[in-house]
């Protein structure tokens, strides 16, 4: 889509999404979820993804820059494998699709992730009852295989992996630094990952990138917004906001 053709409430949409993809890259995760569907109303929504992912990169760079030393990459590496493999079979769910048509359409794929995080989500708030410990954390091959495959295909097809990544992240107790520093490392790598997959779909190309260049100021503001947010946020509320943002993602999927 070209630039001119976008209405001034278009470009409002626009510049708002960048705000909270920014915000939610150094303050709270997950709520640049709200952004995808807004800039969705303005492009086409298959087209919307090559628009958002390097609208994500550039808030990742904010992310990875300020919190380069607070990533826990013992988490990174069980889960970054699983992740790219998730990010390939999106890939291939996209572009062969039985008769040219994608059957796992974007209402279907929606409910799908819904629903994955609201059970993740249960899962995580029943095992944190029976093991009380902060010390204890759900140390399973399996757990990090299953987000990081659904994470993976997730973002490739929807850039929705943000609900899923925090479900994981709480899981792991992690204090809110730590926290916002590993996911920045995270979504860093891979949506760079998913750069050449996108732009072979044709997601990613001239017009898309220059529309990410008006946008890009909006999601600077929105990165130091939330780095000044963070240190502010108590680490009870920080944990408590990112649950209810990631429950309040997950039934707008399915409804």
């Amino acid at each position: 889509m070209n630039a001119t053709e976008i209405s001034f409430a278009g470009w409002l949409l626009l510049l708002a999404s960048g705000v909270m993809i920014g915000l939610s890259k150094t303050g709270l995760p997950g709520v640049g979820f709200a952004a995808i569907p807004l800039v969705a109303l303005v492009i086409p929504a298959r087209l919307s993804t090559g628009v958002v992912l390097p609208m994500l990169i550039f808030g990742d760079l904010f992310a990875v820059v300020y919190y380069r030393r607070k990533a826990v990459w013992s988490h990174l590496l069980k889960l970054i494998p699983w992740a790219a493999a998730g990010i390939v079979l999106g890939y291939f769910l996209l572009k062969w699709a039985p008769g040219g048509k994608i059957w796992l359409d974007d209402l279907r794929l929606r409910r799908i992730i819904g629903a994955v995080i609201l059970v993740l989500l249960f899962l995580n708030y029943w095992y944190l009852k029976r093991r009380p410990s902060e010390k204890e954390v759900p140390d399973y091959w399996w757990f990090a295989a299953l987000v990081g495959l659904v994470a993976g295909v997730t973002t490739m097809m929807a850039n929705a992996a943000g609900p899923v990544l925090i479900i994981y992240l709480l899981a792991m107790r992690l204090p809110k630094v730590e926290f916002v520093g590993t996911a920045a490392w995270y979504f860093f790598l891979l949506n760079w990952f998913k750069v050449p997959f996108s732009a072979s779909l044709g997601f990613i190309n001239v017009q898309s990138l220059l529309l990410n260049a008006a946008v890009l100021p909006a999601i600077a503001v929105g990165a130091v917004s939330g780095i000044w947010l963070l240190k502010y946020i108590p680490e009870k509320t920080f944990t408590a906001v990112i649950q209810v943002v990631a429950a309040l993602a997950a039934l707008k999927l399915l409804f």
